[in-house]
């Protein structure tokens, strides 16, 4: 990535990137939602890519996204990525209108008591572990059905679709099999339930077009976009919402 390039500019390369996989999968840039991963990167930077056309941001640490959203400009949506806590919960309901990482069903429960609780109804999506790494949060691909079929009793949730983090790989056509598995997986899970799931949360900044051509609706793009992560800004958050 050319560092030296503005937030705009790097907006729309990733763009053209979106435009490009689409042509070669039959697809329309429509079809896909760019969510700019803030984490770590001040409210300007926020801002910036705002200005650029960009609605969707996302952050992985609810106590990071508490200290910049305010900050920032009012009319974006903000999706949590990362992993939720469950002490965690009710601030994320607060300031996220979708959540990709839902990895248990306690914590699909409690998301639900808690948006309740709030005046709330939530998008969620199940994060799955499609390679079984032991270091990865998500429901094995076996326990997706109970998941499910628990999702669809909530009443506080809306369940949309699917999300998963594949193994880090040098080629990027390595994890083509992973997103396909999850495409898979839904496909099976969708006519098993009857429930459309239609998003399909996958592909990051090197291997989102790999992600596109395997059926990817939403992509979550962090250092093509911001350049590399920004940790003053993190720490300061931290240290804020510490002294709070």
């Amino acid at each position: 990535m050319d560092e030296s390039l503005s937030i705009a500019e790097r907006v729309a390369r990733v763009r053209e990137r979106i435009a490009r996989a689409c042509a070669a999968a039959g697809r329309h840039p429509d079809e896909i939602t760019l969510v700019a991963v803030a984490k770590t990167h001040p409210p300007e930077a926020v801002a910036e890519a705002a200005a650029a056309g960009v609605r969707v941001f996302g952050e992985n640490r609810v106590q990071e996204a508490a200290a910049k959203i305010p900050l920032c400009p009012h009319d974006l949506e903000w999706h949590l990525v990362g992993h939720l806590q469950s002490n965690k919960v009710r601030p994320a309901v607060r300031l996220f209108s979708v959540i990709h990482s839902v990895d248990s069903i306690p914590l699909l429960r409690r998301l639900d008591q808690i948006a309740g609780e709030e005046g709330r109804r939530l998008r969620v999506l199940l994060e799955v572990n499609v390679a079984g790494e032991r270091s990865k949060f998500g429901f094995a691909p076996e326990a997706l059905p109970e998941a499910v079929a628990e999702a669809n009793r909530l009443p506080r949730l809306e369940l949309v679709g699917l999300m998963t983090v594949p193994p880090i790989c040098r080629d990027p056509e390595d994890v083509r099999p992973f997103f396909r598995a999850l495409r898979e997986l839904r496909d099976r899970c969708a006519e098993q339930s009857g429930t459309p799931l239609p998003e399909l949360s996958m592909g990051m900044s090197a291997d989102f077009e790999i992600a596109i051509a395997e059926g990817a609706t939403m992509i979550r793009v962090g250092t093509d976009l911001f350049g590399p992560r920004f940790s003053p800004w993190r720490q300061a958050s931290e240290e804020g919402a510490t002294a709070e």
